[in-house]
């Protein structure tokens, strides 16, 4: 089944400015909240649906993506790198996008707020930032990396109970007399911060709230075709967070590339630059390139001309968003000498006027502003 386009999800047009985005998801958000719409199913998923196309549409890289390629932009999972994918729960929605609503909205007043059915949303850790650093080639294969971090953890032996103050709600109940009358308010429980449990008994080498901080290796899994600056998540292996109900935080990974000696980076094609001699260039000559798959041999013909451009398909890099893969452009490039001897100097000199030495392009011999106009097209 088809899903429901992001901008009519959120009842905004194309050309809708960031604050009308947000208006319009709170709008949604709203409308289908569970408090408001206690067992109904329905209102549930259109509710996790309005929380996906805000995340999508609310970021400016993910927004130009999913204008192009629709909902195809981030199918794929981790490396897709937006959408939830199906993939994100209740608690996910309240924890990353409660801001929006303050605190006046059950559930949305953060994380150990209280919602529908007095059921108290989880407590989730703080996320962790790292950088991974890859090369061309490890982008073109995918790769799995192995990193050391150190996050915070519950202590071994600290125990958890539910906080005699809110009665493990989370949140207190105020009463406020005003020219209106008396006022009813809910405020996070300063007891716990919220979580609705307190810390029992505290274990030696552990904080304020149970907690230590441990050196921990994550395996972390990267999708071929990732570009410098995408960050991936990795779910779970952030910091944990106090209390029995609580849920790990996320480790977020910033992809760097590491530049290459020979080959540079346009999206999905990859260019080298290759140069050959002027008697290889009148001659030909079979040349050995690098690409991020191994070495490959080329045929330069002879009567070559600097500044043509070869294309091995299917030799550059895949799409993330699995659109294949791009091509390889090779750069040709001759080699004038800058110093000749006397006899190199001579036969040169004997045929500045010959009709072989003379230019004499063709139709066929693209100028250079044409070349750059196919490679772009």
């Amino acid at each position: 089944m088809a899903k429901q386009d992001f901008y009519e999800v959120l009842g905004i047009s194309k050309g809708a400015s960031a604050a009308e985005i947000k208006k319009g998801y709170r709008k949604m958000a709203v409308k289908y909240h569970p408090d408001k719409n206690p067992g109904d199913t329905q209102a549930e998923e259109k509710f996790k649906l309005a929380a996906e196309a805000y995340e999508v549409l609310s970021d400016d890289n993910k927004r130009a993506r999913y204008d192009q390629y629709g909902h195809q932009a981030f199918e794929g999972g981790q490396g897709g790198g937006g959408g939830f994918g199906g993939g994100m729960n209740m608690d996910d929605i309240f924890s990353q996008f409660g801001d929006i609503f303050g605190g006046g909205f059950g559930g949305f007043g953060g994380g150990g707020s209280r919602r529908g059915g007095g059921r108290r949303a989880s407590v989730k850790g703080t996320n962790m930032r790292i950088r991974v650093k890859l090369t061309l080639e490890e982008i073109a294969n995918g790769a799995d990396k192995k990193v050391k971090v150190r996050r915070k953890k519950q202590a071994k032996g600290v125990t958890y109970g539910t906080c005699t103050t809110c009665k493990g709600a989370g949140q207190v109940m105020q009463v406020t007399n005003t020219i209106l009358g008396r006022m009813q308010t809910a405020a996070t429980c300063n007891a716990c911060g919220g979580a609705g449990e307190v810390m029992k008994n505290k274990v030696s080498g552990a904080d304020a709230q149970g907690l230590v901080v441990e050196e921990e290796t994550v395996n972390i899994n990267i999708p071929a075709g990732v570009t410098d600056g995408v960050q991936l998540k990795v779910s779970g292996k952030g910091n944990e967070a106090p209390g029995n109900n609580s849920i790990s935080g996320d480790l977020l990974v910033l992809i760097e590339e590491i530049p290459h000696d020979h080959l540079t980076r346009e999206g999905v094609n990859l260019h080298y630059d290759l140069y050959v001699s002027y008697p290889e260039a009148v001659l030909g000559v079979s040349k050995e390139i690098e690409t991020v798959s191994g070495k490959v041999k080329i045929k330069i013909d002879s009567g070559v001309q600097s500044g043509k451009i070869l294309r091995l398909k299917g030799k550059g890099l895949p799409s993330i968003e699995s659109y294949g893969t791009g091509d390889l452009m090779i750069h040709i490039n001759i080699w004038t000498p800058q110093e000749l001897d006397k006899s190199q100097k001579k036969f040169f000199e004997s045929n500045l006027d010959h009709e072989n030495f003379t230019p004499n392009p063709s139709k066929s011999d693209k100028s250079f502003f044409e070349k750059v106009k196919d490679m772009f097209s």
